[in-house]
């Protein structure tokens, strides 16, 4: 995601694990209610490409449009496995690092709704958490 690239706050010097290339991000519609930010965005990912390492600092709630999105947490375990037609609730805070991977042999495409507090970044990017993806 576009906003990955934040290091986070107060932490100390690490890798961090922005998004792989070719991933891309389109902002659809945005509004301020409230003290939220609500954000609709398009993502695509491309197959072998993963979303990088982050947390959001809101409920993020995503429908996947096209192809099947593999989501880790940060145990390293896989959380879910969300195909075309599928709905992914994304709870927020620093301890809710994950990674969105595309496994498969077509893009991903989502449509994803950010609910933040108001002037925060999409996602704040983490370091991997010791995962070994091969």
């Amino acid at each position: 995601m576009t906003a990955a690239s934040l290091l986070l706050l107060g932490a100390p010097a690490v890798a961090a694990t922005p998004p792989d290339p070719g991933v891309t991000g389109k902002v659809l519609w945005q509004r301020t209610v409230g003290g939220r930010d609500l954000v609709l965005r398009e993502i695509h990912i491309p197959p072998g490409a993963d979303n990088g390492w982050h947390y959001h600092d809101g409920p993020l709630y995503a429908w996947v449009k096209k192809g099947t999105l593999t989501h880790y947490d940060a145990t390293c375990n896989p959380d879910g496995v969300y195909r075309a037609g599928r709905l992914l609730v994304e709870r927020s805070g620093r301890d809710q690092v994950h990674i969105g991977r595309n496994l498969g042999k077509i893009e991903v495409v989502l449509k994803v709704l950010y609910v933040l507090p108001a002037g925060k970044p999409l996602s704040e990017d983490a370091p991997n958490p010791g995962c070994d993806f091969e």
